[in-house]
């Protein structure tokens, strides 16, 4: 019994590594250029081992990107319930959270091309939603955090009683993080400029929190 556990959980790491190594080269390469018997050579899992677990190239890429967003989960966790950000006014905290999509604009380009990338291929393939469960679990998602802050806020005096918090949160969040994905996707028409990206972002940051603000 112990050897049949054990060789599972050899197997399991093994596959998680492979994981790892994909999400890697997916960062360096794109999805497009990333062959699934590249994923065996680097990682050392038989590409048959590969298809029989993933089912499909397309099984390794959402494993991948559900592993990036846990690994940025990780990288945040913990700093929206630090007393430092707590000890801010409603307001404040709402600003901090929303500037996290300037943070993934400065510090993580790489994975938000790849987002960009894997976005069109869930429309591309059409990717059934059962099979993006977990993806979507994993996604980095500060709802909760966001209201908390806004009923300080409102608490507080420095966020209006009438907005609608929810429209807000994804009107803001979609704006931020397309622009994001554009800005980082690179100038396309002759009178694109891109080379204030971050300022872009802090204008639309700065105009929401404006929004919010009590008048």
């Amino acid at each position: 019994m112990n050897t049949v556990v054990t060789h599972e959980s050899m197997k399991m790491r093994r596959i998680r590594r492979a994981v790892e190594i994909s999400a890697e080269m997916f960062l360096k390469d794109g999805f497009d250029s990333v062959k699934m018997s590249d994923i065996a050579d680097e990682s050392g899992v038989g590409v048959a081992t590969l298809y029989r677990y993933f089912g499909t190239k397309t099984g390794i890429v959402i494993a991948a990107m559900t592993y990036l967003w846990n690994k940025l989960n990780e990288m945040f966790s913990g700093v929206f319930e630090s007393s430092v950000f707590l000890a801010q006014s409603g307001l404040k905290q709402v600003k901090d959270l929303m500037r996290m999509y300037i943070v993934l604009f400065e510090a993580h380009k790489d994975f938000m091309r790849l987002l960009g990338e894997f976005d069109l291929m869930i429309i591309k393939e059409d990717i059934p939603r059962e099979m993006l469960a977990e993806y979507e679990k994993s996604i980095f998602n500060f709802y909760d955090i966001y209201a908390a802050a806004c009923k300080t806020g409102i608490a507080d005096g420095t966020i209006r009683r009438d907005v609608d918090l929810q429209l807000f949160y994804l009107s803001y969040g979609h704006a931020l993080m397309e622009l994001t994905k554009k800005l980082i996707k690179g100038e396309v028409l002759p009178s694109d400029n891109f080379a204030e990206g971050s300022k872009e972002l802090q204008m639309l940051v700065d105009t929401a929190v404006e929004y919010l603000r009590t008048k």
